[in-house]
């Protein structure tokens, strides 16, 4: 646990001097806008931490002593577009050069209850460090490129450690969703390769302790964090953390299959595919269509994530190591790519086949290999043969895409026609 009462800020001299992000013209406008009239800014949180680990810098967030009021006053005498987003909580956003850029006062709690606390604008850097949720957190950068740390953070990032600051317990209950954060965080930001063991004991404690709290949270809030920490390359590390102190049985109200979710993991890095988080997920807690129902419910998924997940059960029994190039070209015309290879994983990974199997990887590599083709017939040219409009002709637009795939794909229109004409002679 840091010691918020014993701050004393370290100064790292042009840490981040050169950066790109830090020397870009917009930042670099906003920071020197809010540098003077006795005023202090820096840039903190994500974009030095990213910054400081090698990770690119997509969003910067300033923080300044000057008052929104002043920040509004500044930006305008230096004809920058200014926006009150929040100014009653400390933030204006800048836009210069049409980059927006978040600038939040200097803060510090005066009274917190859960996610709500009323604060009170400071001139202290510590202060606004001690209301952070993690050391990594809370390190900030000024134009130059010097590094501010009044909390240990530097130290606990180099070690690739996620710390809370201060009580953990304390942190945890301004909002629970920050559980789930100190596991994403682990899973983005802590070493993959390392021990369970060696993540924060005192915070594992904690979170066991308060993880009754995550049901006051919403699906949606669960959801985003949920769907970050499946896609990080430290996923597993974290789930198994998350199931040893309760929490994972408790956001997937089930069994979850963390040998399942290990074995995907290492075929998706082993192929060098992209991280599908809903592949992850159907390994980690989806066996048939109705779990995936009841999980996209709990977890407010998208459309698009729903559909996708409970697809990948049906698929997953569709595919095997052992099936024929036809089946495996009619199953990845019918499902599409990304289910197609969704499916093929779980598959893969029920299998218990090695991540080197041959026979599987072939079926992976199908998708590269083999452009799925477009079905030439539609329903206006049955139409156009004399067909009535009606359920039938969608029945016999399936039977011949069916005669089609069957002759592997090969026929072309003008046969399809011919195949069509005898349908419809055949039904007349």
């Amino acid at each position: 646990m840091s010691d918020p009462a014993n701050t004393r800020e370290d100064v790292q001299p042009g840490l981040l001097a050169g950066a790109e992000w830090l020397e870009r013209a917009s930042t670099q406008r906003v920071l020197e806008l809010l540098n003077r009239n006795g005023h202090e800014a820096r840039a903190v949180g994500g974009s030095v931490r990213n910054a400081l680990m090698g990770i690119p810098v997509t969003d910067v967030d300033i923080a300044t002593t000057a008052t929104p009021d002043e920040v509004m006053r500044l930006a305008g005498e230096a004809g920058v577009k200014a926006v009150d987003t929040g100014s009653e909580h400390g933030t204006v956003t800048l836009v210069p050069d049409h980059e927006p850029i978040e600038v939040t006062t200097l803060r510090q709690d005066v009274e917190t209850y859960g996610r709500h606390a009323r604060v009170t604008f400071t001139r202290d850097w510590a202060s606004d460090a001690r209301r952070r949720d993690f050391t990594m957190n809370a390190l900030y950068a000024g134009p130059d490129g010097t590094v501010y740390d009044p909390l240990g953070g530097y130290a606990d990032l180099q070690a690739r450690r996620v710390r809370f600051i201060g009580d953990p317990h304390e942190r945890i209950r301004e909002d629970y969703l920050r559980i789930l954060r100190f596991f994403r965080f682990e899973a983005e930001y802590g070493a993959p390769e390392s021990p369970r063991e060696t993540m924060d004991s005192e915070a594992l404690a904690a979170i066991e302790e308060e993880s009754e709290g995550l049901e006051r949270l919403s699906g949606e809030r669960v959801h985003t964090e949920l769907i970050r920490l499946l896609a990080a390359r430290g996923a597993a590390r974290s789930l198994e953390a998350m199931m040893d102190t309760g929490v994972l049985v408790r956001l997937l109200a089930g069994a979850p299959r963390l040998t399942a979710f290990s074995r995907v993991q290492a075929i998706q890095q082993a192929r060098r595919f992209t991280a599908d988080p809903m592949v992850r997920l159907a390994a980690l807690a989806v066996r048939v269509e109705e779990e995936a129902e009841r999980l996209a419910d709990n977890l407010r998924l998208s459309n698009a994530e729903r559909d996708e997940l409970v697809a990948l059960p049906r698929a997953a029994r569709r595919l095997d190591a052992s099936m024929a190039q036809l089946d495996a070209k009619a199953a990845l015309y019918r499902l599409g790519p990304k289910v197609y290879r969704g499916g093929l994983l779980l598959a893969w990974s029920d299998s218990r086949a090695a991540v080197e199997d041959t026979a599987w990887g072939a079926l992976f590599t199908l998708p590269d290999a083999w452009e799925t083709p477009v079905f030439p017939l539609k329903g206006a040219d049955l139409l156009a043969l004399g067909m009535q409009p009606g359920p039938a002709v969608g029945e016999a637009l399936r039977a011949l895409e069916q005669r089609w795939i069957e002759g592997d794909f090969a026929a072309d229109r003008e046969t399809l026609m011919d195949w069509a004409r005898e349908l419809v002679a055949s039904r007349a």
